[in-house]
């Protein structure tokens, strides 16, 4: 079926995307390029440790100095002798020219790069990173990064701040949006391939933010209690999948303290874990202002502070001098930073300016929200709508008319034209403000029925709105609720009253879809009433055409959910979050810079139910939930069978998947574990996936290889992942929820 669009004019876009060539910059554009760089650290044949160990060989003490620190943030301050070489953005390091080392230049890019608009420039806001892990499609996260490395250097930047995998503990935290959801296993396989999209495009990718960094709500103070094996087979496993098999050239520290240190001065994370035990060669940098010390953090593993030089420049080079900080340990510093370089590519293909694309930006950026959108209920097949049935559609809430809401923070991308809900010139981002994307559902659907009249009203009064939708052929709520950095969410209810808005328009029409906009799963009191119910998450640039597209059927909604919807905060493992004290939450009075750089005294938070993140802490519980972790609809259906197992060097789980349906379709078949009892896990866990695109009536045998780790517990005394010897059950199906194939397979 073909699919209809609605876009922004060709020639708009074209005129915003060669604005990057002709605003701030132009004269640094039009220089002639310098000569290649000389010397024997330009060998290519040559590893990256071996180059990296040249250049060091050349360097002063000065200059590997200035690799250990950033010089403030250029997009927020005056041109500078240290930032003017610098691409404005959030963080720069400066580089050695007169040997060909440029510097870092980098920009925060979690779903597209940010402050854009700020240079005069143009990027694609991707849908939100929970998008793409609804899509459960490495494919697609890859293709996420890769598109997030060529704007990045588009626009002249050569590291991204991108690739967070902190897992989902609690769904109030406000950068859930920003997070691929609440397994390890999924996470962890998706950034890996995020990251190694962004790296193929020659920019440094990082993974952040490492680690246990789960809640907003006194990130700069909190101390995270938990013990080292619940650590290992949860958030920290997430990371080791993104580093090991993704291989970013960077890892940022966190800002929270665990058990006692700070991230960024913690030698159990920083070195015995991420340097030793995964052998990453990359380096660490702390999160913006999360360094606290200079021979401490040094020792513990950070290699680079930013956005400053307040621990790392002149009390670095005075503990070198002094002895405190040896030579051998600067060296390995700035060796893993040249190293990262080296490897990323940025030295060998250094960045040149060139023009976004924005419409292969907006394609990518379609497809990814299309196979992210989950389909949480459609009653007597109330989706996909038929045009051609329909004579009036009334469009409720939530600014349809004009746009979608995207997610806050360092994250935040700029709309093209500014916030679609402010007046022309009015529409700037800033930080903790909504921010409405120039996509319009209702224009959307519009063009998918022409010859409907479509209505709308704004949502804002229960009893106006379900006036508006009595009558019509069909009611489309759209309802959102926004997040940010910097905040968690009070609770888990839709906001402005929007719950009675969707009671109100569902009492009054039977054939009512509800769409919703949001990073983090939401409370129904309502759901029960609505005839469907899609997720639609932070649509991105060109989200109304993707929903559109789902809605009237020219694309099969194929996304499950990455995080579990709770029937209720009561039925959280922390029903309320722990907040700071006023004490750990700002200094009072007059402070010195050492005494605020040294950091807010601690209040704790203790995460006692361990390793049970998500699905695992409501299956051992025992807890019923609204929509199950790994669940979505779809408009064709799937039966699934014939499941063996195999062991040997890895357990392989081979099952057939047959559509059963009369449409193509692409199903994610889950395949789980349960230990056995030695293991005290009284719960399963994801240990694979496939997304598998079959024809109608088409079947297909599928194998997913397990990894020996994903069946393993972390033993602290042996200080190793275990296989505890025993029975060991294998299941398969199309949630956590729905899993009608089990074997037991016996393992030593």
């Amino acid at each position: 079926m073909a699919q209809s669009r609605v876009r922004m004019p060709r020639f708009v876009l074209l005129v915003l995307s060669f604005a990057c060539l002709t605003l701030p910059g132009l004269a640094q554009r039009r220089q002639q390029p310098p000569p290649p760089p000389t010397g024997p650290w330009m060998n290519t044949s040559l590893s990256p440790d071996e180059r990296a160990d040249l250049v060091i060989k050349e360097m002063t003490l000065d200059e590997k100095i200035a690799l250990l620190h950033g010089v403030g943030m250029p997009t927020d301050e005056p041109v500078t002798p240290q930032n003017a070489a610098s691409n404005r953005g959030v963080g720069y390091a400066v580089g050695v020219p007169r040997l060909g080392i440029p510097g870092i230049d980098m920009s925060d890019a979690a779903y597209g790069v940010r402050s854009s608009g700020v240079n005069g420039r143009y990027s694609t806001a991707l849908p939100a990173n929970v998008a793409a892990a609804a899509s459960w499609d490495p494919d697609a996260a890859f293709q996420y990064g890769a598109l997030i490395g060529r704007e990045l250097r588009a626009q002249g930047f050569n590291m991204s701040l991108g690739g967070g995998v902190n897992l989902t503990r609690d769904p109030r935290n406000g950068r859930t949006f920003e997070y691929l959801g609440e397994d390890p296993v999924l996470a962890g396989t998706l950034v890996a391939k995020l990251i190694e999209g962004t790296q193929s495009e020659h920019v440094i990718g990082d993974i952040k933010h490492y680690a246990l960094n789960d809640q907003e709500s006194g990130r700069n103070s909190v101390n995270v209690n938990i013990d080292k094996r619940a650590a290992r087979e949860s958030d920290l496993l997430a990371f080791e999948i993104g580093v090991t098999k993704g291989h970013p050239a960077a890892v940022m520290c966190s800002y929270n303290r665990v058990n006692g240190d700070f991230a960024c001065e913690n030698k159990y994370l920083l070195t015995d874990v991420l340097k030793k035990d995964w052998q990453f060669p990359g380096f660490v940098l702390s999160d913006w202002g999360g360094t606290h010390s200079t021979e401490k953090a040094s020792a513990a593993g950070l290699d680079n502070e930013e956005p400053g030089d307040f621990f790392f420049s002149d009390k670095f080079k005075a503990a070198v001098d002094a002895g405190t900080i040896s030579t051998a340990e600067l060296d390995e510093h700035v060796h893993r930073i040249l190293r990262a370089m080296f490897a990323a590519g940025v030295i060998d293909y250094p960045r040149q300016r060139f023009v976004v694309d924005p419409f292969a930006g907006f394609e990518t950026a379609r497809k990814i929200e299309e196979s992210g959108i989950v389909l949480l209920k459609n009653e007597h097949s109330a989706l996909p709508l038929n045009a051609a049935r329909l004579h009036t559609i009334a469009v409720i809430g939530s600014h349809s008319d004009v746009g979608m809401i995207s997610g806050g923070g360092s994250a935040q991308v700029d709309p093209i034209g500014g916030n679609a809900i402010m007046p022309p010139g009015k529409g700037a981002t800033h930080w903790l403000e909504e921010i409405w994307f120039p996509t319009s559902p209702l224009k959307a659907i519009e063009a998918r029925a022409p010859k409907a009249k479509v209505t709308y009203d704004p949502g804002t009064d229960p009893t106006a709105a379900a006036a508006a939708a009595k009558g019509a052929d069909v009611a489309i709520v759209f309802a959102y609720m926004w997040a940010s950095e910097g905040m968690d969410l009070p609770s888990l209810t839709l906001p402005h009253d929007q719950d009675a808005v969707i009671a109100a328009v569902a009492a009054a029409n039977p054939h009512t879809i509800v769409v919703l906009e949001t990073g983090n799963p939401v409370t129904m009191p309502w759901v029960k009433a609505p005839a469907a119910i899609l997720e639609a998450w932070f649509g991105g640039s060109d989200g109304a055409d993707a929903v559109g597209n789902v809605l009237f059927g020219s694309v099969d909604p194929s996304g499950k959910l990455p995080n579990t919807f709770p029937q209720s905060e009561a039925d959280l493992p922390h029903p309320t979050i722990t907040m700071p004290p006023p004490e750990s939450e700002h200094f009072s009075g007059a402070v010195s810079r050492e005494t605020w750089a040294k950091g807010l005294p601690p209040f704790q938070v203790t995460y006692d139910e361990g390793a049970k993140v998500g699905y695992k802490w409501y299956e051992a519980e025992k807890k019923p939930v609204l929509f199950p972790f790994g669940f979505g609809l779809s408009y064709t259906t799937y039966a699934y069978s014939g499941l063996k197992v195999a062991s040997g060097d890895k357990v392989a789980a081979s099952f057939t998947i047959t559509n059963t349906g009369a449409r193509e379709g692409s199903e994610i078949a889950e395949v789980y574990a349960k230990l056995p009892d030695a293991a005290g896990e009284p719960y399963n866990r994801l240990v694979g996936f496939a997304k598998v695109k079959l024809d109608a009536k088409q079947k297909e045998t599928v194998t997913v290889d397990i990894d020996p780790k994903y069946l393993s517990i972390w033993d602290e005394a042996k200080y190793a992942w275990s296989l505890i010897p025993g029975d060991y059950t294998i299941l398969v199906g199309g949630s956590s929820a729905d899993l009608p194939l089990k074997a037991t397979v016996s393992l030593k």
